[in-house]
């Protein structure tokens, strides 16, 4: 068969996860996509892809033959592109993933805007606070909230957001608004995230302030704990956008304004050459354009 589809099919194994959900991406019987995958490692001499019974994960060797296929399969529809005027209108899948909250608010409509528009692009989007690697996880993209550490990831950035503290109206007429960080100690706190005891960090005039106070309330998503500040349950950290809408209508107010630590850059990332493709290419110029434009992403 031809190698390019052999090395597509094998892509779209590793991305899916498993020989049925690529056989249904595909729209070929599983025992096809099983047979290219034991072809191609037959030929190649080496174990590609580990098996369980309900998922496939890339090798070592699995993994870095997938990402030059990638970057192979990336060169080759860029010269299609170049020999045509780049006049067929591009196609095939674009895999990104963005954080829970603001993917959900605003990269999700900012997809189906483009998928509307480009029929013959699919989107896949994952929505998760948890870091991943986008090379093994086979993204093509990804919003991050954040400084981003590892250098080989290409990036532009689309705004800022502001790390604030909030509590309902009613909490802070009962229990008075805290002037200094250590006053925060006299509050109830509602944490949000993976660790329980997490530093509260905030900037003071000789620089950053870190506190580490026990929460009355911890809860794994922002979702739950604003609604518990909203029920004057107490003080939670947020970041702008997800308190965007309650600061306007007054169900929540910022405290400790003057402490606020530096804002954080929003950012768009790929690895390397993924931007080769051409659907990738107008995946991101699409949300540059989309995401700069939101006054959430204003850091003041």
């Amino acid at each position: 068969m031809d190698r390019l589809t052999e090395l597509a099919t094998f892509i779209t194994v590793v991305d899916q996860g498993g020989f049925a959900a690529a056989s249904r991406f595909l729209r070929r019987s599983p025992p096809t996509i099983t047979r290219i995958v034991a072809d191609l490692e037959a030929r190649v001499g080496v174990k590609l892809l580990e098996r369980t019974s309900r998922r496939c994960t890339p090798t070592e060797a699995g993994r870095r033959l997938a990402e030059h296929a990638r970057n192979l399969i990336a060169d080759y529809e860029q010269a299609v592109s170049v020999a045509t005027g780049e006049s067929v209108a591009p196609r095939g899948l674009v895999r990104l993933t963005a954080p829970y909250f603001f993917g959900r608010e605003h990269v999700a409509p900012a997809v189906m805007r483009f998928v509307d528009t480009h029929d013959g692009i699919f989107a896949e989007l994952d929505l998760s606070d948890r870091p991943q690697d986008l090379v093994l996880a086979g993204f093509d993209l990804a919003v991050r909230i954040g400084p981003i550490s590892d250098k080989t990831l290409k990036v532009r950035r689309v705004g800022f957001v502001r790390q604030v503290i909030v509590a309902s109206p009613e909490y802070l007429a009962r229990r008075g608004e805290p002037a200094t960080p250590e006053a925060l100690r006299k509050h109830d706190l509602v944490q949000h995230g993976s660790q329980f005891d997490a530093p509260w960090r905030l900037q003071g005039p000789t620089g950053e302030v870190t506190l580490r106070m026990l929460p009355r309330f911890t809860v794994n998503q922002a979702d739950a704990a604003l609604a518990a500040a909203r029920d004057g349950r107490g003080l939670v950290t947020a970041l702008s956008y997800q308190v965007n809408d309650d600061l306007a209508a007054g169900t929540l107010v910022c405290v400790l304004e003057s402490f606020e630590p530096e804002p954080l850059p929003v950012q768009l990332i790929w690895p390397d050459g993924r931007d080769r493709l051409r659907r990738v290419r107008m995946m991101i110029d699409h949300l540059v354009k989309e995401l700069q434009g939101l006054d959430v992403l204003r850091s003041r």
